[in-house]
């Protein structure tokens, strides 16, 4: 197929030999390929390469000895083969693209027809002229374009997914066929009169894009409906066919209302088919079709030719296990052969591809391309006959170009290749750059011609040395910083015992090293049978001296108390392969030229440039475009799938399990020598779920504590970046310079998000992506002095109060008795077991809090004289995170008080007020006092704040009792220092100011609902005091005990007196996103056990009553509230039900899916143990009905105050302002905070504006409400209905003016 008929272009062949074998492929069109291939094998010698002789011995039936039964079984099979795909063409309908299935017309061969032959045409003598040609899908008579007919079997399940949205698709552009067609179905009535389905009526094959409607449809017995008089005409509605009335549902007016949603829905999809993106696309072999390219493309890595030859072969000899490969997996060998100049394999390539039923892809033409470009024999000839076929399957050199991943120099040698026929032809650089024309942010990218973006306050050689720092951090994978346990006085016990460590790392190093070394010698040469058990090329990517680097940073991070087998598993598969990632962007050369396009970069953000009106963005992609030439900046490496990264790691497990030995008398000689496991695998139970566990032996955890190492090893991306981080621009690049980084953070092993996003539009993303460029740019420094008391602190036993973690020698110590001592009696064992487990519990809780402290302090204290940057992505719902998991400004109060921006800016005239009243706000006091109120609170307290500023630990401690205690003293030092200058109006201030949302998802859900109550309790309505919600909830609950104590009710009268607003505000807060009332309930029975004088024997009945009474009191508060909510939440039970995973689209174009599946167990074999994987993700499950629709509203209501945040964060950097986000709270300096609360409000309005539901309602009607579904009394139809009917009923809204937001002063305060 395709180029090989570069099957003719080898050198040793003459012209004459050329033309011959061309002639007498002309001559047997008329036969399959299969005959001719088995015809074939006996004119072809076996001097062929093994290539071709293990190619030759396949065969669709297994061979025989007797050649002539082997014909007759072979004849038999064509027979077979042709019935069934005129019995196909009977009963199915096709829709099918050229580039995945085509007929092929089959031979008379002179015997009689087969008794199993229809009359019908064949469909090779029409069928196969439907359509003229197009770029794509193309469907001619060429021989050479012809398909295997064993790609029935695989295209038949594909075009059964996908029938639904390719009925649509065909209904919407051939519009006059289906007319004629109807016409003719009118007039073929049956007089059973049931309705008749779509793929019941006619069979068409169409190319994936016409310039002509199909030419000829075949009409099997049609059967007509008694009411498809009353339906709307096939033509004009897309799901008018699937949607008859039932019978039990025929009244006029629902008729009517079905025929109006049909309408409506014909409409929006007429406008807008090309946003509904299909998740389910997603071929259910993906997984084992990364893993097979993975394992090829690491064999090409290591060198290991023929290793990745047999793995091919294996794959594309077995039927079964072929459709495990798909034509990437070729073109991986093919990318290997080009670089050996092997014009010979690139054929057998080819033959390989054609025979598996593919097509050769751009990917494929580009290395036979580079091939001839590397191999100096090649004719102009051969390359000219390469390029026709590359015209005839409608692909050019400028596709080569454009879309292909080049590695080191592949470009050069493709170019000049091409250069050879062409002399004059110099690659097309993309000019067209569309803008994003979404609404909301439309005026945002056409309106910007005074618009001057903010630079960054560097020099452009310090952001370039800079970004030299941050490149040498990431190649080394690794950073080994001081910890700051280092700080407290040395022992000679500490000195012993860190000797001690030394010593076991370097006897355990070698260990390891040896053992690694000689399992590699065992994988490498087992023939293993299952390939995908085969690790041994995974285990050769990286020096040996790096396994097992990996592996003792894992032993290091291992807690006291153990992990879980999965856990490590999972941690030392992932290092493996990030380690791997940079590795091959080093190799590929793509090094150097990230840093001449970083270098350029930086000239937009040095304040020593001039300043522009191009985004970070935008000028990225224009210098990939004016630096193209040489290795592509865009990695095209695989990522290796979570099963294969957790079978790496469970062998690295199982390899420190088994090698890692300590002498039982290291603490004390005095015992009998012998060595032990330093770990252990055991098994324990995790809700209700036997786990396997890895704990490190109590000696070596001793020995580890009692050392206090002076050092921690991260890897690199666990710290912040040294330079400002590589813009977002597409879905697969950005954040860090080598570190692998995904756009949206997901589970494991779910794919379907980066499916979506790769469908989307480039244009579509750019505001998402923009917004998470403008968060990452923000520059950081450390508040030194504040860092050096928490420190303090932190070393002197910590403090839990000030959220302080303490050590874990500050732990109750673990109860101690015999289970087997008969002096206690059952109860008192049961007892005795429950205290062992509570104190074995909050050990483990104090050590991971205090190790997380740890970290974070180190960290902080590592870069305490850097500039800092945090790269962010964002999780599917559109919420974004800073990248680095330990230290950013999401954390805790610590965190959070210890980061300031690097840039700092004068307070202006009202910066010092905006320190006040942040400050109040902090305490957490005043919350119902206006600004004024809590400005004047807050200079009635001045000689507390400059106290707490002064002396900290040693004055009255006033800013311990705030809420916030560390970010309370931090402003603290920050008012006392600009009350101290000589004019606060130009100190400057490099703290940041925080606005905070008034409950924000009330206030979305009160804006959507447009409810004048719900908007008032939320601050959207403009008052002169700040409304409470949970003050009002609470009063609200108040009143109803009031009521029901006066009806004797026991449980009232007991909480007189204890309701309060901390005790229902976090279920107020949490009933918008989905918590239910059984959460409800543990959530006020932890705030009731909070309070010391309330009586415990009554906090289950007082938490089961007050989450009751919160509920009725929020449900009468918020009443458009609770209809938008039932609204969405049934929407997504209907949907589920149907088979489907809810899906929608945010106002700024960011398609997100809830990932949400029905469990299933993957069993994964290693050698230490069977894991169970409990997968939740996995398309092809059935969706979690359940999950579906309990997490839809919550969801959604995510997506949009995402939304919200990106648009403010977009505006404020055309206004030059800064602007940092946790979630619904923003950040910015003092005198900008008036700035970033005017384009806050607007941003809302405007987002509001919007006709969100309404969008939302037809996306879904679109989605999943136009297609066949079943007979008209099937059930699966009266659901449908029902669905259909839901979805087009959007919730009413209230008379809410929407713009008085704009004059809200606490909406954000």
């Amino acid at each position: 197929m395709a180029l090989l008929r570069l099957c003719s272009f080898p050198k040793c062949l003459a012209g004459g030999l050329v033309a011959e074998r061309n002639v007498r492929h002309l001559l047997n069109v008329e036969h399959c390929l299969l005959c001719l291939r088995n015809r074939n094998n006996y004119q072809r010698g076996m001097r062929d390469n093994p290539w071709t002789s293990q190619r030759r011995q396949y065969s669709a039936i297994p061979k025989k000895d007797d050649g002539n039964k082997r014909m007759w079984e072979q004849s038999h099979l064509l027979d077979v083969l042709e019935a069934r795909i005129q019995q196909l063409q009977s009963d199915v309908l096709f829709d099918v693209k050229h580039s995945k299935v085509e007929f092929l017309k089959m031979p008379q061969r002179g015997k009689g027809p087969s008794p199993s032959k229809s009359q019908k045409t064949r469909p090779g003598d029409k069928t196969e002229k439907a359509g003229p040609s197009s770029k794509k899908g193309v469907t001619t008579d060429n021989p050479s374009s012809k398909t295997h007919t064993s790609r029935w079997f695989e295209k038949l399940k594909r075009e059964k997914w996908n029938r639904t949205s390719k009925q649509s698709f065909l209904q919407q552009n051939v519009p006059d066929k289906l007319a004629k067609s109807n016409k003719k179905q009118q007039t073929m009535k049956s007089s059973k009169g049931s309705m008749m389905l779509p793929g019941s009526s006619m069979k068409s094959i169409s190319a994936a894009k016409r310039s002509k409607p199909v030419t000829k449809q075949e009409h099997a017995k049609p059967a007509a409906s008694p009411v498809s008089h009353s339906m709307p005409n096939a033509s004009e509605s897309p799901i008018s066919e699937a949607i008859p009335v039932p019978e039990e549902l025929s009244r006029d007016a629902e008729l009517a209302e079905v025929e109006e949603l049909e309408q409506m829905i014909k409409q929006w999809c007429s406008i807008g088919t090309e946003k509904v993106l299909e998740v389910k696309e997603v071929n259910r072999d993906a997984d084992t079709q990364l893993s097979v390219c993975c394992h090829l493309e690491v064999c090409v890595f290591m060198g290991d030719v023929e290793r990745a030859q047999r793995y091919l072969l294996f794959h594309h000899q077995n039927l079964f296990k072929r459709k495990t490969l798909t034509v990437n997996s070729y073109n991986i060998m093919m990318r290997m052969w080009a670089k050996k100049g092997s014009l010979h394999h690139i054929r057998q390539l080819f033959f390989l591809v054609e025979e598996a039923g593919l097509k050769p892809n751009v990917a494929s033409y580009c290395a036979a391309l580079e091939c001839m470009g590397r191999n100096p024999e090649s004719s102009s000839r051969v390359i000219s006959r390469c390029l026709q076929q590359m015209e005839e399957d409608g692909l050019s050199v400028d596709d080569v170009f454009r879309q292909c991943v080049f590695r080191q120099d592949e470009r050069d040698m493709v170019l000049k290749a091409v250069c050879t026929v062409r002399p004059d032809y110099e690659p097309s650089a993309t000019t067209e750059n569309p803008l994003c024309s979404l609404p909301l942010v439309k005026d945002y990218y056409t309106q910007r011609e005074e618009v001057r973006y903010p630079k960054l306050d560097f020099s452009l050689a310090d952001l370039q040395d800079r970004f030299k720092r941050q490149l040498d951090l990431e190649q080394a994978n690794t950073i080994t910083i001081d910890s700051v346990e280092a700080m407290k006085p040395v022992t000679e016990n500490i000195i012993r015992m860190r000797k001690l460590l030394a010593e076991q790392r370097a006897h355990w190093q070698k260990n390891l090293l040896q053992a690694l070394r000689d399992s590699k010698l065992i994988l490498g040469k087992s023939k293993l049978r299952n390939w995908k058990t085969d690790i041994y090329p995974f285990l050769c990517v990286l020096r040996d001296e790096d396994y097992v680097n990996i592996m003792l940073q894992g032993l290091a991070n291992l807690p006291p108390s153990g992990d879980s087998l999965l856990n490590m598993a999972k941690e030392l598969g992932a290092r493996v392969h990030n380690i791997f990632c940079i590795q091959q962007k080093s190799h590929n050369r793509m090094v150097e030229k990230l840093a001449c396009i970083y270098n350029s970069y930086t000239e937009l953000l040095a304040k020593d440039t001039k300043s522009s009106s191009v985004l970070p963005r935008e000028q990225w992609n224009r210098l990939e475009v004016e630096r193209s030439t040489g290795p592509s900046l865009l990695s095209d490496d695989m990522s290796w799938t979570h099963v294969l990264i957790i079978q790496l790691g469970s062998f690295l497990v199982d390899l420190l399990v088994r090698e890692l030995k300590i002498q039982n008398n290291i603490l004390n000689p005095a015992q009998e020598q012998k060595l032990i496991p330093a770990l252990y695998h055991m098994y324990t139970f995790r809700s209700n779920r036997q786990i396997g566990f890895i704990k490190p032996h109590p000696i070596l955890t001793q020995i580890q504590s009692e050392a206090m190492e002076t050092k921690l090893t991260f890897d690199s991306y666990v710290m912040p970046m040294l330079c400002p981080p590589v813009p977002w621009t597409s879905p697969k690049s950005g954040a860090y310079l080598l570190t692998p980084t995904k756009l949206m953070r997901t589970v494991e092993g779910a794919i379907q998000h980066q499916h979506l996003l790769e469908k989307c539009r480039n244009e579509d993303l750019h505001a998402v992506l923009d917004s998470l460029n403008q968060l990452s740019s923000c520059a950081w420094k450390i508040n030194k002095p504040l860092l050096d008391i928490i420190i303090s602190i932190f070393n002197n036993k910590g403090s839990e109060k000030l959220d302080v973690p303490p050590p874990v020698s500050e732990a109750p110590e673990i109860p101690r008795f015999n289970p087997h001592d008969p002096s206690y009696t059952p109860q008192e064992k049961a007892h005795m077991k429950r205290e062992v487990l509570k104190a074995k519990k909050k050990f483990g809780e104090m050590h991971s809090l205090r190790m997380d402290a740890l970290y974070k302090l180190s960290i902080a204290n590592h870069v305490r004289d850097e500039v800092f940057w945090f790269p962010h992505n964002m999780d599917f719902r559109g919420r974004t995170y800073p990248c680095p998991p330990y230290f950013n400004h999401l954390g805790s109060d610590v965190t959070r008080a210890i980061l300031l921006f690097a840039e700092g800016k004068p307070l202006g005239p009202k910066g010092l007020d905006w320190l006040k009243i942040h400050l109040v706000n902090l305490t957490g006091l005043k919350k119902r006092s206006s600004l004024a109120g809590r400005l004047e609170y807050a200079n009635s307290i001045m000689e507390d704040i400059l106290d707490s500023a002064d002396h900290p630990l040693t004055g009255r401690k006033w800013w311990m009792n705030a809420d916030e205690p560390w970010q309370t003293l931090a402003c603290c030092m920050e008012i006392a220092n600009a009350s101290r200058s000589p004019d606060h109006t130009k100190f400057i201030s490099h703290f940041p100011v925080h606005q905070d949302g008034s409950c924000n998802g009330l206030q979305h859900y009160a804006a959507l609902g447009r409810d004048v109550i719900g908007a008032t309790s939320v601050n959207l309505m403009p008052c002169e005091l700040p409304q409470d919600v949970y003050s009002a909830v609470a009063q609200q609950v108040e009143e109803f005990r009031v009521r029901d104590a006066a009806k004797g009710l026991k449980i009232a009268h007991v909480l007189e007196g204890f309701i309060s607003r901390k005790v229902v505000k976090q279920t107020v807060m949490t009933v918008v996103y989905g918590v239910t009332r059984y959460g409800g309930r543990l959530q006020i029975e932890k705030r009731l056990k909070e309070i010391d004088d309330f009586p415990k024997e009554h906090i289950w009945d007082a938490s089961h009553y007050l989450v009751h009474q919160v509920f009725s009191s929020l449900k009468e508060m918020f009443t458009g509230t609770r209809e938008i909510q039932d609204w969405l939440t049934e929407s997504a039970r209907l949907i589920a039900k149907s088979g489907s995973t809810v899906e929608w689209v945010t106002p700024l174009g960011l398609p997100i899916v809830q990932p949400y599946h029905r469990t299933r167990s993957h069993v994964l074999k290693s050698n230490i143990q069977f894991l169970s994987l409990q997968i939740n993700h996995d398309i092809h499950e059935r969706p979690d009905t359940v999950k579906q629709k309990n997490a839809f509203p919550p969801n959604f209501i995510h997506s949009l105050d995402s939304t919200h945040m990106m648009l403010t964060a977009l505006y404020c950097y055309s206004a030059g302002i800064t602007f940092v986000s946790v979630h619904d709270c923003f950040w910015t300096h003092a005198l900008t905070v008036d700035t970033m609360n005017k384009v806050c409000r607007e941003q809302f309005v405007a987002l509001h504006s919007q006709p969100i539901l309404q969008d939302l309602s037809k996306f879904m009607l679109q989605k999943y409400c136009s297609g066949p579904v079943g007979e008209r009394k099937n059930k699966k139809f009266l659901e449908y209905w029902k669905m259909m009917q839901l979805l087009a009923k959007v919730p009413e809204t209230g008379d809410f003016d929407l713009h008085r937001v704009k004059e809200s002063t606490y909406f954000f305060s």
